[in-house]
């Protein structure tokens, strides 16, 4: 089965923050979903992989589960990678809700590492690519900005992953970093 991964940034890197109402999370958020549905029709993609992080991960997934519920979309698979246990534990009550409701509406959840360590991190990005033949990132492609998911990209770049760019500042979508 074909499959896609999501990676992106926190909110705290968006110039935006937290606030999703926030034109330009609105015009990510629309650009993600073109892609998912183009992933759909034209790649057969039909799973999509997403690592529960705050930001990006959290609206990949609810962008989903709302296109499963359109009519010709419901065999979209949803599966949710989390890092270890417990890592959401410092998130404000609301975030975590979001998670769960994902979680609880996944097609399957599964946790790749067993405590706080940059190791579970890593794990969970490998698989998350290991997994999948393409990938969606909202990204520049700049180390310095993206951190975790800079190094997603750069593996995904590796392993030969089809990649579509979506700029956080901007929600242009494009094949190669801006």
């Amino acid at each position: 089965m074909k499959a896609c991964t999501v990676a992106g940034p926190k909110p705290t890197r968006f110039k935006f923050g937290y606030k999703e109402d926030n034109s330009l999370c609105k015009k990510i958020k629309k650009a993600m979903l073109r892609q998912f549905r183009r992933l759909y029709s034209r790649k057969g993609v039909r799973r999509f992989y997403i690592g529960g992080a705050l930001g990006v991960n959290l609206w990949a997934g609810e962008l989903l589960l709302k296109l499963k519920e359109e009519p010709g979309y419901e065999d979209i698979e949803l599966v949710v990678v989390l890092p270890f246990p417990g890592h959401d534990a410092k998130w404000d009550i609301r975030s975590r809700k979001r998670l769960e409701n994902l979680i609880r509406h996944s097609t399957e959840h599964l946790t790749v590492g067993t405590g706080d360590s940059r190791e579970s991190y890593i794990n969970q990005n490998r698989y998350l690519v290991d997994h999948a033949q393409y990938l969606v990132t909202v990204s520049e492609g700049r180390t310095e900005l993206e951190g975790g998911s800079f190094h997603m990209t750069a593996y995904a770049q590796e392993k030969g992953l089809e990649i579509m760019y979506i700029h956080p500042d901007t929600a242009e979508v494009s094949d190669t970093p801006k």
